[in-house]
């Protein structure tokens, strides 16, 4: 049994962005390694942005500075 586990940043993805990346992982499973789709889990995590770091800063943060050198 297949569990995927899929963090990615909350940031206006849309429910068909979502089910698409469930199936073309499921899809992956099943065509790479022969898991059937019907025993595949997947779940996928959204973190706000403040709640995600690295380098030492948020997420936020760190795109609010590199907005601001490309200015």
């Amino acid at each position: 049994m297949p569990f995927v586990s899929i963090r990615i940043t909350r940031e206006g993805n849309t429910v068909e962005q979502k089910a698409q990346v469930i199936r073309e992982v499921t899809d992956t499973l099943q065509r790479v390694l022969g898991k059937e789709p019907h025993l595949t889990h997947i779940v996928i995590e959204e973190v706000d942005a403040d709640n995600w770091g690295y380098a030492g800063q948020t997420t936020t943060e760190f795109r609010r500075q590199s907005a601001q050198s490309k200015v």
